[in-house]
């Protein structure tokens, strides 16, 4: 069994017959959790979105778990084990707590953590207040939440999370970095967008830093922590 859970490879992404990614190439091991990082715009969640083949239009090698993934259907890349946390949330505002997580059950999957309810309670203790509160409902940062706890009911391999502290309230923030240090102990893979230093900085072992669509960083979260060269010129507004 290969090390790394996700391998990316030349990867190119267009919307119409503009491009956006240029030859991202990037790694995500098992269990660790990696920052994409950079500006508005740089990139990020379109990547994510070619990784988990909502964008379409694009180019390039991507192998999921051994398996290559570059042409495969979103519905069959979910199936497989990758979960997806989109920054817009897309939760179903008629539907409860519990209904919304219903939506993403799965099949356990072997070498992966068991999510059920209770468990997810446990970890996102304001969901576990408001089981029977529908979506609509619900503060911006308990969607976001609610959107997370919806992806691991597929028990998911690798989960990608888009923005997971934007526009949310600072101890929203403190949670989600709980969350993702949890998700890390039971050997769950991440790979999250972002552009909150610090907060990237909690919870990731490896940054990648992507400006105008091309990586122009690789190296272990300490490392860029460190380069103040690259974070001026790439990160900082």
């Amino acid at each position: 069994m290969s090390e790394n859970l996700l391998e990316v490879r030349d990867l190119n992404a267009f919307y119409g017959r503009a491009q956006i990614l240029f030859d991202v190439a990037l790694n995500v091991r098992r269990g660790e959790v990696v920052a994409l990082m950079g500006r508005n715009g740089a990139g990020k969640s379109t990547t994510m979105k070619a990784l988990m083949g909502v964008v379409t239009q694009k180019r390039g090698s991507i192998r999921f778990d051994g398996q290559d993934i570059s042409r495969t259907p979103s519905y069959r890349i979910a199936r497989m084990g990758m979960g997806f946390v989109p920054e817009d949330r897309r939760i179903f505002t008629d539907l409860t707590v519990l209904e919304n997580m219903d939506v993403g059950r799965q099949p356990r999957r072997e070498g992966a953590p068991v999510w059920e309810t209770d468990k997810l309670f446990k970890l996102f203790p304001n969901l576990g207040s408001m089981p029977h509160r529908p979506g609509g409902h619900m503060s911006g940062g308990e969607q976001q939440m609610l959107t997370v706890a919806r992806t691991l009911m597929g028990n998911p391999h690798l989960v990608l999370l888009d923005e997971p502290s934007e526009g949310v309230a600072p101890v929203i923030v403190e949670q989600m970095a709980t969350m993702i240090q949890e998700l890390k102990r039971e050997g769950l893979s991440v790979l999250l967008s972002e552009q909150n230093m610090n907060f990237a900085e909690l919870v990731s072992d490896t940054a990648y830093v992507l400006e105008k669509g091309q990586v122009r960083f690789h190296g272990s979260m300490s490392e860029l922590a460190a380069n103040e060269t690259v974070r001026r010129q790439y990160l900082t507004l």
